[in-house]
């Protein structure tokens, strides 16, 4: 084997610092206790740990301009000019209070004289979604018509210049202008964004000739939606862009990198592409590096995407090697550089500071400062031969042996219980027209019910009192009296503001996820593996590392409490497998269908008893089913298939007379609306408030029987719209649906949210509601 240095790439490295510095940077800046210097300065405190760590782990290919202060799409946006008129932006250096409005919505000063004319007037965020099937979400851009786009700033240049003058050289990102095109929506919905591309390409090439001017050999620009069908069109897009990028910048080698899935039909369009490198990602899609191999030439750098960016168990690196030994072999180690899959935004940061962690489970895992040694040594093993890594091949092998035949992962009762699951189990007794009847009459509400998602605002005191319980210093008896002092508060509050459905607040809730996985066996769950799910809004996401099941309740105390304070009907609230599973992660071991029905499983024994105890409606929401679906048409129908029959297993051993709602997070509805028909909830709730009911188009299309809550305002900014804003929302909704279908409510949970913008938007939700109430009779 050559000693020749294997090049070692990260194509990108979690922003949020190993003890979320920028979470809280960032929100003491929003509420005014930092300034933005001080912001700036933590921001860049961050990149040059970041750098030096990769650096000092090995890699050498670093990338700059992977930080972002809340989103890398946001950023692009900004940059390129793309910047909607709302905001206010009238040319030149774009403001932070432009940007943060972007990202967050502004609720407006009319005392402010800044010349930004969104303080004045109060502006909603962008769109929000998944970043294509990850847990990671992306500001959508919006473009017009007649868009015009100019290079407004140069991090990604002054991110280069920033690590050139810490001595680190490093391979700029750049999210490339196709992927960028093809992620935006078009305002008005009349063309499409892609035939923009001319307009946008001159930006991309002025940057590029000033990331030459500054020093940059490479740039990688990451084109994902390589992953995607794509029409011939799009791949002749890719052709106009690259070949023009090619010309700006001659000196300035790109490495075409691609991720999430298979480059598969669109292979041998990339391969044409006047690009020095490609990257492909062979954790998600393994079978493609025969043909990718074959088809880019040793004269262009293959970028092999080894280490799992999306998971955290340990990788086999014997089994790694084996594989590569050969490819490096025959193209020559200069042609050949070994990476994560991904950017390793989407784990968490560093294993070491799990220090409470069950040994053996910890023994398996590997973080993103974990997995950069992996690729150092999988780097030098190729380059040296396996022996020069001897002890770390031989530690991943006995870690992987040992997981596999750990009794802490296998339960044979719950291998049982799947064994047994039959077609009775996943359906309702009843049509839903039947039920429905049924349930109008045991539940007597009036036209365009109200209610909430489920969660209400985790204050500081919340916090503050879970936190000192879970360390003993509140008592299990004082925590408890505190717990129902803030359910009984929040249930008297619904019932004066007049909510028809109330909720109990979740106040007991570290997280929707977290708190069921905690009383689930084969879950595990970590003090600091935060990762990033928007802005500053963190997630620790649990490891199913076994066989799940329920030993006992866990929300049926809670639920009979709140029920017991008031005669308005209390929704139960549990969440669904399927979010249970693309919120976790994951096992590697089995596949994640059977995982789910396990979950699944579980669930049930959570909805029958539930309804054992009185209750009438219970939500079980299913918010990342969307998300879950496969980045290629031809594997939906799988997915979904199981996706599907796990919700269904969870809710149907009820009776007819018990109501079941679900709950679904940013969906595209349109090309899955029979799957969500297929559910067959009684009342689904989603998020259509900053698509101004769009989504609904879907429904409306498809003729969807059951009954609807679109979401009325958006809880992810800290805007309160008024009472004609969610009322005129509303009116979209009835041109698409019936009235008998209408349920009113917001589009997520309130949890993230402050109470003083809470109650002003909840009291005119139901206002609103009321004026179509007058309208509709």
């Amino acid at each position: 084997m050559s000693k020749q240095t294997l090049p070692v790439a990260s194509l990108g490295f979690p922003r949020i610092g190993r003890h979320r510095e920028l979470k809280f940077a960032l929100e003491g800046h929003w509420a005014g206790r930092i300034a933005e210097r001080d912001l700036l300065e933590t921001a860049r405190r961050l990149r040059a740990e970041n750098w030096a760590l990769q650096r000092d782990q090995g890699i050498t290919k670093i990338p700059s301009n992977d930080f972002s202060l809340y989103d890398h799409v946001l950023d692009t946006a900004v940059m390129v000019g793309a910047i909607p008129a709302a905001y206010g932006w009238t040319g030149g250096e774009v403001p932070l209070s432009i940007y943060f409005a972007m990202a967050r919505g502004s609720q407006g000063d009319a005392h402010a004289d800044c010349g930004h004319a969104h303080h004045a007037q109060g502006v909603p965020a962008l769109e929000m979604t998944k970043w294509f099937d990850t847990n990671y979400h992306y500001m959508v851009p919006e473009v017009g018509e007649d868009q015009a786009f100019t290079l407004t700033a140069q991090k990604p240049v002054d991110h280069f210049l920033e690590a050139k003058a810490l001595g680190i050289h490093t391979r700029p990102v750049v999210l490339g202008p196709v992927t960028f095109l093809k992620l935006s929506k078009a305002r008005p919905s009349t063309f499409k964004p892609l035939d923009l591309l001319a307009r946008l390409l001159p930006v991309y090439e002025e940057l590029f000739r000033r990331l030459e001017a500054a020093g940059a050999d490479w740039v990688q620009v990451d084109e994902p939606v390589l992953a995607l069908d794509l029409t011939e069109g799009e791949r002749h897009a890719f052709k106009l862009a690259y070949e023009a990028l090619a010309r700006s910048a001659p000196g300035l080698k790109v490495m075409l990198a691609t991720y999430f899935g298979a480059l598969a039909d669109n292979l041998e369009a990339v391969a044409a592409l006047p690009v020095a490198g490609l990257h492909v990602d062979l954790v998600r899609a393994p079978e493609q590096l025969e043909p990718v191999a074959k088809a880019i030439g040793a004269d262009r750098v293959l970028s092999l995407g080894v280490i799992d960016g999306r998971n955290i168990w340990k990788a086999d690196l014997a089994v790694i090697l084996g594989r590569l030994a050969p490819v490096v072999s025959a193209r020559g180690a200069g042609a050949v550089e070994v990476a994560a899959s991904c950017s390793l935004l989407h784990v968490p940061i560093d294993l070491e500071l799990e220090t409470a962690l069950d040994a053996d489970l910890k023994s398996w895992l590997s973080f993103a400062t974990q997995k950069l040694g992996e690729l150092s040594a999988i780097g030098r093993g190729l380059a040296e031969g396996e022996d020069a890594v001897r002890q770390a091949v031989d530690g991943a092998s006995r870690a992987i042996a040992a997981r596999a035949a750990s009794l802490k992962v296998t339960d044979p009762l719950v291998q049982g219980r799947i064994a047994g699951i039959d077609e009775g189990m996943k359906t309702r007794g009843s049509a839903f027209e039947t039920r429905r009847k049924v349930q109008a009459a045991a539940i007597r509400l009036p036209l365009f019910p109200t209610t909430t998602i489920g969660s209400f605002p985790q204050t500081g005191d919340v916090r503050k009192a879970r936190s000192a319980h879970a360390k003993g210093a509140l008592s299990y008896k004082d925590y408890e009296a505190f717990l129902q002092k803030e359910t009984e508060a929040a249930i008297r509050w619904q019932e004066e503001i007049g909510l028809d459905v109330l909720v109990h607040g979740e106040f007991e809730r570290n997280d929707m996820v977290q708190y069921f996985g905690e009383q689930l066996a084969g879950f595990a769950f970590t003090q600091h593996a935060w990762v990033q799910s928007y802005g500053s809004r963190y997630v620790r996401p649990p490891i199913i590392f076994g066989d799940v099941s329920r030993p006992n309740p866990m929300t049926v105390r809670w639920w009979q409490y709140a029920q017991s304070l008031t005669g308005k009907p209390v929704k139960g609230m549990l969440t669904g497998p399927v979010t249970i599973l693309n919120w976790s992660f994951v096992r590697d071991d089995i596949p994640r269908s059977e995982t789910c029905r396990q979950i699944a499983l579980a669930i049930r024994d959570e909805v029958v008893d539930l309804e054992k105890a009185g209750a009438k409606m219970i939500q079980i929401d299913e918010a990342a089913l969307r998300e879950g679906l496969p980045l290629r048409h031809r594997d939906w129908q799988h997915y979904l298939g199981w996706a599907v029959e796990c919700f269904r297993l969870c809710a149907s051993g009820v009776a007819d007379v018990t109501q079941i709602h679900t709950h679904m997070c940013y969906s595209e509805f349109n090309d899955i609306i029979s799957a969500i028909a297929a559910m067959d909830a009684d009342v689904i709730s989603i998020e259509t408030s900053r698509s101004k009911m769009e989504l609904l188009d879907a429904f409306r299309d498809f003729d969807y029987p059951n009954e609807i809550g679109p979401g009325v305002y958006d809880i992810h900014s800290p805007r309160v719209p008024d009472v004609g804003e969610m009322t005129g929302l509303l009116s979209l909704a009835r041109k698409r649906l019936h009235d008998r279908q209408l349920w009113v409510n917001p589009d997520c949970g309130l949890k993230t949210r402050k109470w003083d913008e809470v109650r002003p938007a909840l009291v005119n939700m139901v206002a609103a509601a009321g004026e179509l109430r007058k309208v509709a009779q």
